[in-house]
């Protein structure tokens, strides 16, 4: 009887012990991040037969077990990998949002010192002081494209050194969680028991992978677990990890991406699969949100640039020069570089190299840019080559690069590819170049040096003046001719000297004394050919006639107005020596205000605000998603902890019971032996 006392006491000291351990861990873990709070299972041990039945032998404990809910982990580790994606992204976008939005180091104050530049030169055109102001004005826009067009470039390439650290955060989880499964099998294969605090550091390992990257697991019988990324690519199996690797884009040298680490070596992950946690973030960032700034920037840019640039090419410098005389005229204020074309570097070998150009903008009342947000690739099987718009895959195919360009001419988007070969054959099957036409032109603009060394040269003033002859006896006057694109391409064709003065004259309701050969186009309608100076067009008081032809004055625009007389006249000849004519810096600075963008939708300006609205839109969306992500985190967390994580106040009451047990089972102990002891006196007597 005292035996079985004694080992039932034995028993209930032991499990008391393993529980007041048990909770004293608890207590020492409290504040341990990812400790699951542990308690011992206890069982009854069998009891004996005995004549009055089955008599009791005390008690074991079967296991210490975690407090532990797979799904509520999980659920915290997939709010975690989402929260961690979503303040990686605000944290970014939050940068270029205070950058492109900043009233003073932002863009639009820049334009706007330009533009009132060009207003003075268009007020003071032979005041060299105005044309000093304007270069300065440019010069100081440039300026700021290319210092925001810097600070993008310079987010870039924090990027790819945040992949970097990023990267070698998953290396390094993987390896420990790899050597955790490897730790864990050998335990619980030599104890048949959980390893509950290796199982704990191996969730908080996991965890904190998916802060970096979002990960998904499977379990294995030895206790192991597999992690996977993306898709389905393996990160860890059992106890080996697989690893990543970072390497630079062959499609973009400047770009790093991130590769799966193989036998054969390294293959580069689409970022669409490497979603969650701040690699999905920055990875996100970078193609949603900065290379949109980056080429929209460009964009803006190369409009203005461009435009500005075609406008000049209609004007007259301070020396009389124009296009009519093209030796030493120099109208382009800005110097933009060419779109940039990247050939892919796996290309077969022999691959030609491909440019680009941009096209001279198109005019209709103003000149206008085609210039997309997008980026291209282009593309040959050897028998065709593709350019693909990647925004939205929009492709032209053409047997080489000029039926491509054919193609792009019924749908323009801003620039025209060329060979390098002038027989012009399509790539050899395989390659392929990425062409960025705008992604780097703001940090690369800049004014053109041999305006800016001599300001005489800015043509302020307009090529072709008009004139009511002295002796017209009517009251109709003529206004200052304007000229456009059709100007531009008729002096290009100009082979011999300058035309000689047209001379205009009103008979009987009509006009006549065009030159033959020519198009008389009224209000925009349908030229009217002239075979013969003779021939006559209808007189319309303050209609808009425009010169259509091959030769100069092609595209010589202006109206006459009031009522002539049989016999007056209206000349239209060259205007030397315009000292004062301010009319072409007047149509530059109308540039300012007139759709000249995304094929004539919106003016510099607009197509800015435009940016910084949608960029301000993301940010505002990402710190408001953010916010909730955070709400959802902490309430999965809250979930978890009520289940699995130390409650000091519970530990405490636990101690209480625990020692009240070991003390009662001594007690028993103690009784026992005074029995046994009664016993053996009882027998020695």
């Amino acid at each position: 009887m005292g035996t079985g006392i004694i080992g039932t006491g034995v028993s209930g000291l032991y499990a008391a012990q393993l529980g007041l351990q048990t909770t004293e861990h608890n207590i020492a873990n409290a504040n341990t991040p990812g400790y699951t709070r542990q308690r011992t299972i206890q069982t009854s041990t069998s009891g004996l037969l005995t004549g009055a039945g089955f008599l009791g032998q005390g008690t074991q404990v079967a296991t210490i077990e975690r407090v532990y809910s797979r799904f509520l982990t999980e659920q915290v580790v997939g709010s975690q990998s989402s929260a961690s994606e979503l303040d990686s992204y605000y944290a970014q976008v939050r940068q270029i949002d205070n950058l492109l939005a900043d009233p003073k180091a932002g863009l639009s104050p820049a334009l706007q010192d330009f533009f009132d530049g060009v207003a003075q030169l268009a007020a003071n055109p032979a005041d060299l002081p105005s044309r000093q102001a304007m270069i300065s004005t440019a010069q100081a826009l440039s300026a700021r494209y290319r210092a925001l067009g810097d600070q993008l470039a310079q987010m870039n390439d924090g990027i790819n050194g945040e992949i970097r650290a990023s990267v070698a955060d998953i290396n390094s989880y993987a390896e420990q969680i790899a050597s955790l499964n490897e730790q864990i099998g050998l335990a619980q294969a030599a104890s048949g028991q959980p390893a509950n605090d290796l199982l704990d550091s191996r969730d908080q390992l996991i965890l904190e992978l998916n802060k970096v990257i979002r990960a998904k697991t499977t379990s294995n019988s030895d206790g192991s677990v597999n992690v996977f990324i993306g898709s389905g690519q393996q990160l860890v199996v059992g106890s080996q990890a697989v690893g990543l690797a970072t390497i630079s884009s062959p499609a973009d040298p400047s770009r790093l991406v991130v590769a799966l680490k193989s036998v054969a070596g390294t293959q580069e992950m689409p970022e669409k699969l490497l979603n969650g946690g701040a690699l999905g973030g920055l990875l996100a960032f970078r193609s949603e949100s900065l290379d949109r700034a980056s080429r929209d920037l460009g964009r803006n840019a190369a409009s203005l640039a461009l435009t500005f640039n075609a406008q000049s090419a209609l004007g007259q410098d301070l020396f009389g020069r124009s296009l009519l005389s093209p030796a030493g005229f120099t109208p382009e204020l800005f110097s933009v570089p060419a779109p940039a074309v990247i050939a892919n570097a796996n290309n077969p070998a022999g691959s030609p190299p491909v440019s680009a150009t941009f096209v001279t903008p198109p005019f209709s009342g103003n000149f206008y840019t085609d210039l997309g947000k997008s980026d291209y690739r282009l593309t040959s099987d050897g028998n065709n080559a593709t350019l693909t718009r990647l925004s939205d895959d929009k492709q032209w195919s053409g047997a080489n690069l000029a039926a491509v360009n054919s193609a792009l001419s019924a749908d323009p988007q801003g620039f025209t590819l060329a060979p390098a070969d002038p027989a012009d054959p399509a790539p050899p099957a395989g390659a392929s170049y990425l062409i960025q036409p705008t992604r780097d032109t703001a940090r690369n603009l800049s004014v053109n040096p041999v305006l800016a060394a001599d300001p005489r040269l800015i043509p302020a003033a307009g090529p072709i003046r008009t004139a009511a002859a002295a002796n017209n006896t009517g009251a109709a006057t003529i206004s200052a001719a304007s000229v456009g694109q059709g100007y531009t391409a008729a002096v290009q064709t100009l082979s011999a000297q300058p035309p000689t003065p047209i001379s205009i004259e009103y008979q009987a309701g009509n006009l006549l004394g065009f030159p033959a050969g020519v198009g008389v186009s009224i209000d925009g309608h349908a030229p009217q050919p002239i075979a013969a100076p003779t021939d006559t067009v209808a007189y319309t008081s303050g209609a808009t006639i425009t010169i259509v032809g091959s030769a100069p004055p092609s595209g010589v625009s202006f109206s006459i107005a009031g009522l002539p007389n049989n016999g007056d006249k209206f000349s239209i000849d060259l205007n030397p020596a315009a000292v004062a004519d301010g009319r072409n810096a007047l149509a530059l600075g109308q540039l300012q205000i007139q759709d000249t963008m995304s094929g004539k939708t919106a003016s510099f300006q607009e197509a800015y605000a435009q940016l910084v609205s949608e960029t301000g839109s993301k940010t505002r969306q990402l710190q408001v998603t953010s916010d909730a992500q955070q709400a959802i985190l902490a309430q999965a967390q809250s979930s978890r902890e009520s289940l699995s994580g130390v409650n000091l106040d519970e530990e405490a009451a636990n101690l209480i019971r625990y020692q009240q047990a070991y003390q009662a089972a001594a007690k028993a102990m103690q009784i026992g032996a005074s029995l046994f002891d009664t016993i053996l006196q009882i027998a020695a007597g």
